[in-house]
Order: C-alpha cells, then sequence, then structure tokens
C-alpha cells in the first residue's frame, strides 16, 4: 500500500521555544512537533547507551534484569494489537543478544510500558521537561488509582499506577497504527536510535476505520482492503524522523504508526491536562455507548444494567463515568485550595499561578456541563456515585485525606514551577540566585504547611453529589476570588 505524504512534522530547537508559545502554538492548537535540546544531562542518556551510541543491554541485565516487563512480538497480531507475553528484563535481552548473534533467526520482540519510574524511583533516569509537567494524569494517579473495584479480584489489571513508560526495541520492531489510551497526549524521548512516525490529523480518523466505525487499519503498509476499508486510499499522513535525543509531542486523538529503524530506547509518557480534558469525556461518552449497545439485548433481564456497563466501561477503557467523576472533583478541590492560598500572597509568581488554576476549572466545567447531560448522572442513578464513592459528601473530610494532601501538594509544586519559569528572564530567581525550580520548590515549601488541616477549619462544609454541583462550586469559586477580578 502506498501512504500519501503530505509534509513533515516541524521541527524546533526548545532552548528558543518559550512554555508560552509551546501552549498556544501546540497544545493548544493540537499541532504535533519535534523537539531538540531537552534530554541534556539526563542519566538515562549515559548508563543506557554505549559510547558508540548503541543500548547498553548489560545495564539493563546487571541492574534492572529481574523486573518483569510486558513484551509485544512483532509479527504476531492478537485481536487489534501485537500479540504480548510477560517476562524478565534479562529473558528479554538475552533474546536480543541471539537476535544479533543469529542475524535475524529469532522473532522481534519489544519491550513496551514498562513502568520504570514506579519500579526505581530512587533511580533518576530523566526529568520531565517543562513543557510536559502539566500532567493531571501522572500528577493524580501519584496518590490515586483511576478505578478501584474492591469487590473484585481483577482490580489490579483496571488499576494502572502510572502512564511512563520505558520501550525497548531492536531494529525492524514497530508499534501498529493507534491513537493513545484517553486520547491523550504523549511524549517520546529517544535515549538511543532512531525512529520514523506516520501521523494521521483527528480530521481524518474516520478514515481509517471501516464501514460499521468498529475496527481500524492495523499496518498502514499492508494491503489494505478497499471493501473492508474504503475510505483509507483518500487519508494524507504527515511523517517525522526522530533521531536520538530528540523529544516529540503527540497530540490529542492523531493516530500514529511508529517503526524502529535501529536499536532504540525511547521514554514515553501519556498526559491530559486543561486543554484536552474535553477529549477524554468525549473518548469515554463514545466507549460508553459501544459498551450499551454491545449488552443491550440483556437490558431487561439484568437487575443492574447501568452498573454492568460501567464495569465493562472500566474493563476496556481503564475508567467509567464514576471515576472520571471522581478525578476531576478531586483535582478541581485541589486547585481551588490553591486559590485559597494565593489569595492573600503579592508575590509576581501568583498571578501565573493563577491563571493556570483559572484555566484548570475552566475546563473541569465545561465538561462537568457537559456531563450532567448522561444518563448515569440523572437522579435515578444518583445512588451509584454514592456507591462507587464518587460523592464528596464532606470536603472537610477530603481534606484530612493523606493522599488527597499529595495531590494538593503536587498542584502546587507543578504550578509553582510553571509559574516561575515563566516569568521574564526568571527575574525572581536572578534576584535571590537559584532557579526558577529552586526557587518555585523554595515557594511550594512554605506552602506546604498551609495545605493541612487548616483547611477544616475553613468554610468548606459543602457537597458535590454530581457534576451539577461541582459546576455550581467553581462558578462560586471564580465570583467569589478577589485575584480574577482584575
Amino acid at each position: 500500500m502506498v501512504v500519501k505524504i503530505v509534509g513533515e512534522i516541524e521541527r524546533l530547537d526548545a532552548k528558543q521555544l518559550s512554555y508560552h508559545d509551546f501552549v498556544e502554538n501546540y497544545m493548544k492548537r493540537n499541532q504535533p512537533v519535534l523537539l531538540t535540546g531537552l534530554m541534556d544531562g539526563w542519566q538515562a542518556c549515559k548508563d543506557w547507551v554505549k559510547p558508540n551510541g548503541e543500548p547498553n543491554l548489560a545495564f539493563f541485565s546487571t541492574h534492572f534484569g529481574k523486573s518483569k516487563v510486558q513484551v509485544a512480538d512483532c509479527g504476531t497480531r492478537e485481536f487489534t494489537d501485537q500479540k504480548r507475553k510477560e517476562m524478565s528484563v534479562s529473558e528479554f535481552i538475552g533474546h536480543w543478544e541471539r537476535l544479533l548473534e543469529q542475524d535475524g533467526n529469532e522473532s522481534l520482540l519489544y519491550l513496551k510500558d514498562w513502568h520504570f519510574v514506579k519500579e526505581y524511583p530512587t533511580y533518576v533516569a530523566y526529568a520531565t521537561p517543562h513543557f510536559f509537567l502539566d500532567d493531571w494524569l501522572n500528577m493524580y494517579l501519584d496518590s490515586y488509582h483511576m478505578h478501584e473495584d474492591t469487590n473484585s479480584d481483577a482490580s489490579y489489571e483496571l488499576n494502572c499506577s502510572d502512564y511512563r513508560f520505558v520501550y525497548m526495541g531492536c531494529k525492524g520492531t514497530w508499534t501498529p497504527l493507534h491513537a493513545d489510551v484517553f486520547r491523550s497526549y504523549s511524549w517520546s524521548a529517544n535515549v538511543c536510535g532512531k525512529k520514523v512516525w506516520h501521523f494521521l490529523s483527528p480530521l481524518q480518523s474516520h478514515l481509517i476505520f471501516d464501514r460499521n466505525l468498529k475496527n481500524s487499519v492495523y499496518d498502514i503498509f499492508d494491503d489494505v482492503s478497499d471493501t473492508q476499508f474504503p475510505g483509507f486510499r483518500k487519508t494524507v499522513w504527515m511523517r517525522c524522523t526522530q533521531e536520538k535525543n530528540e523529544v516529540i509531542f503527540v497530540p490529542s486523538g492523531w493516530y500514529h504508526q511508529v517503526h524502529n529503524l535501529e536499536d532504540t530506547i525511547s521514554i514515553n509518557h501519556n498526559w491530559f491536562n486543561a486543554h484536552n480534558l474535553f477529549w477524554v469525556w468525549s473518548l469515554l461518552v463514545k466507549d460508553y455507548n459501544e459498551a450499551k449497545e454491545y449488552i443491550e439485548d440483556i437490558r431487561d433481564i439484568c437487575d443492574d444494567f447501568e452498573g454492568l456497563c460501567q464495569r465493562n466501561l472500566a474493563a476496556n477503557t481503564g475508567m467509567n463515568f464514576p471515576d472520571f467523576f471522581t478525578f476531576i472533583g478531586r483535582f478541581a478541590i485541589a486547585n481551588m485550595n490553591q486559590l485559597h492560598q494565593l489569595e492573600d500572597k503579592g508575590l509576581c509568581i501568583n498571578l501565573a499561578k493563577a491563571r493556570h488554576l483559572y484555566c484548570n476549572l475552566l475546563s473541569i466545567h465545561k465538561v462537568a456541563e457537559e456531563m450532567k447531560s448522561a444518563v448515569f448522572f440523572k437522579a435515578e442513578h444518583s445512588h451509584e456515585l454514592t456507591k462507587n464513592e464518587s460523592a464528596f459528601q464532606d470536603i472537610k473530610s477530603l481534606f484530612r485525606e493523606p493522599k488527597f494532601h499529595e495531590l494538593c501538594m503536587s498542584v502546587n509544586r507543578i504550578y509553582g514551577t510553571l509559574a516561575t519559569s515563566a516569568r521574564p528572564d526568571n527575574e525572581m530567581g536572578k534576584v535571590l540566585g537559584c532557579s526558577a525550580e529552586k526557587l518555585a520548590e523554595k515557594e511550594s515549601r512554605k506552602d506546604l504547611d498551609i495545605i493541612s488541616d487548616q483547611n477544616c477549619n475553613k468554610d468548606v462544609s459543602f457537597s458535590i453529589w454530581g457534576p451539577e454541583d461541582l459546576a455550581r462550586v467553581i462558578d462560586c469559586t471564580i465570583r467569589n476570588f478577589k485575584i480574577f477580578s482584575s
């Protein structure tokens, strides 16, 4: 199949790009970009790469060999993905070394989705580039599970510890055509090796599906059937060759297929924030409707049809409506808590930080307004929220939770860092003789004592039972805070 390429992904020196320009030109516009100059000083670039530029496989066997990882067989399809199996890192490295010795007689295996950061928290392989720090997904998962089914042995499978991954594969390994989990953003950094990416805009994504809009093309270079996928020949693609020490930003909803042109190690994050939160809700609604349609014929004999739909949604997508509502509710309250801390402060960092929090709350408000129309959140299903602990019946009790305290600290730290680095020439940091990150850390430390049981002394006795309440509380917050009046 001949793929029509209409352009190359833009390549920029990140040192010449401000955070504001990245947000305005790429994140908000949902446009991909390849960035250089973001990986200076990474420990991974020293330990994981030989002097000749090849992967240091022996280092992984020695230091991380016992880790259990998911490995994809690039030559075997299973449903919509490659067939996967679990093995140790040492076993995977041994397979890779045999492949090199036998010159291609072994199958091509690709290590994917290794939760390296969670497994080795004291080994700091890299620092997340500041362009990607506004990461609600991993910020939240550092404190909570996205889905937790206490009545099922499958809860471990449904809970994902984070969406920070290491990928490792030899030349020729690849990933089939897909859009990322939750329709999140992603970023991918090549520690070594070279990849070629092919991107399809969300405006054309309908063209890669079959006539029933159920199944999508698996491999764009395969002999794609015109009968099964009648729109595929109309697709036009963008391409990008990613070299060592380059980072690519993948926007929401962009389908992409990736091939390793050399032996490659990469670091990858999935993430979302205020700018693509609506994409996440829209995907949930789509997947919910599909899950409901699939079991519609048992509605009349099912005692809890809506509950079954939500359980299936969590199993298929990774979260369901109560999970998502709990997520945006906690995150909204954490942001509102930060506004309480900013109200009486005068440093210039606070206005920049307030802008971030304001943008976050507007985004959550927009989604909450959309959620009100979902059948699940109608009165007849409101008991489901209580059963799933998705209602915030007493906000005071929330502030007593250590996990929520952790989330508040993360919000404080991340937006403090972004606000400080966004200051022209980092003037405050120069005055105090420290970097933007150090300044944000200093100011965050001063706030941590405030984000504590003192919150319980405030008038925070309101309850949030559903998206309508959440939208109302956000409205009230924005109206009442003087910091927004100007």
